[in-house]
């Protein structure tokens, strides 16, 4: 039996728009990175607009999309699993091919274009995956809740350190971004494209290696908790599983309020613990960002029960159908913009922001004209045809004169 992907039929519309929407706090989080030295700078001095834009971040958008878009890769895996294994096809194989052309995919993305790539991440993770796929619901929710504990032990370990031996480390470190900024922008202002790569695998990639093993923890948790929504059935019958996603939405803002609360007032420096001050933000921001994940997903879900907010959410359903696509035209409309026009360095957080939002919203129309005439997004097509082995069909129409063989895809 030739495999295929699922129908647009066979499609969650709310899974959808709530990668729409996750896909958009991505590009927030990731805009200063593609205008700005962040890598080198770790903790921007920002003041005016920017102060109260950087605050807003920190408290409602930095960490809380990576972790909705992780939660919705688990829940992938198991629509992806399931239906596979529903018409007799060998799902590790097959899920594995995916795997490593994802892998391909963030391997060029991180060495020729940017630092920041997540896909690479999550292939590597996705592979852990497969460990869990027949694991009772109950297991998964095990691991999840000791994975998010280890995640969070580990990045509490700073403050058992004596605060003279951080204060040593601090210095070195910040003496050690000082020495480089000036190299590392005059680098991404002005080398030519190939001396630019060289430069970045010198500069970013060890840090970044050095980094992948502790990110598994957390980005592998949520992995699980979305394999445990789709075992569930929670996205395939909502009006079924209504008390469980309001008491999610309940716990989840309430735990969110007073986690939120202390970020900013430790990011404001109300709440002063002196030299452990950006871990204790870095702390509050990762907690909140689980929180807030869930908030935003139960919140989301419980809208799109009512017409009004299906209709008009329904355009980031759009951008969500086409979700590797649109995260890598991010990067290269970014890089194009702010390297090839000579902007980086050179533009502010709010405005940084603005250009975030216009060029979403134009992604946005893009997707809804592709998505009218094409059944997948250009990248999504590449990947699946490696996925499945063969050239699979594009045009909407293309479908129609194939059904057939579509009827018996994944």
């Amino acid at each position: 039996m030739k495999s295929a992907p699922i129908s647009n039929s066979e499609r969650i519309v709310t899974i959808d728009i709530i990668r729409g929407f996750a896909l958009l706090g991505i590009f927030l989080v990731n805009m200063p990175a593609f205008h700005s030295p962040a890598f080198m700078v770790s903790y921007p001095d920002y003041s005016g607009v920017n102060y109260w834009l950087d605050l807003l971040f920190q408290m409602f958008v930095q960490t809380k999309f990576y972790t909705i878009f992780s939660f919705l890769f688990g829940l992938g895996f198991y629509i992806f699993m399931s239906r596979a294994e529903q018409k007799g096809l060998k799902i590790n194989r097959l899920f594995s091919r995916r795997l490593f052309a994802l892998l391909l995919f963030g391997a060029l993305h991180i060495v020729f274009l940017w630092y920041g790539d997540i896909l690479h991440t999550y292939a590597i993770t996705g592979f852990l995956l497969l460990l869990f796929y027949k694991r009772k619901p109950k297991t998964l929710l095990i691991w999840a809740f000791s994975l998010l504990f280890i995640f969070h032990a580990l990045i509490s370990a700073p403050f058992l350190i004596p605060a003279t031996e951080m204060e040593s480390i601090a210095a070195g470190l910040d003496q050690e971004e000082a020495a480089k900024l000036g190299e590392y922008v005059d680098m991404y202002e002005n080398a030519p494209y190939l001396e630019w790569v060289s430069y970045r695998l010198q500069t970013e990639m060890g840090r970044l290696l050095a980094n992948l093993p502790f990110a598994l923890f957390n980005i592998l948790a949520l992995f699980l908790f979305g394999l445990y929504a789709g075992k569930r059935g929670v996205f395939k019958d909502v009006s079924a599983h209504l008390p469980m996603i309001k008491k999610v939405w309940w716990t989840a803002l309430i735990l969110s309020i007073p986690l939120v609360t202390f970020l900013a007032l430790y990011k404001m420096d109300v709440i002063d613990v002196g030299v452990y001050q950006q871990n204790a933000i870095y702390l509050f921001t990762s907690l909140s960002g689980l929180t807030l994940c869930f908030f935003y997903i139960s919140s989301l879900t419980l809208m799109l029960r009512r017409e009004f907010w299906q209709r008009f959410l329904r355009p980031l359903g759009y951008t969500g159908q086409m979700a590797l696509t649109n995260y890598l035209l991010q990067t290269f409309i970014s890089v194009g913009i702010f390297l090839g026009l000579n902007f980086y360095g050179k533009v502010s957080l709010a405005t940084g922001t603005l250009i975030c939002l216009v060029i979403y919203a134009a992604q946005t129309l893009f997707s809804y004209v592709w998505m009218k005439n094409f059944r997948f997004g250009p990248f999504e097509w590449l990947w699946r045809t490696m996925t499945y082995g063969y050239i699979q069909s594009m045009k909407k129409e293309e479908k129609l004169s194939n059904s057939n063989r579509q009827d018996t895809g994944v």
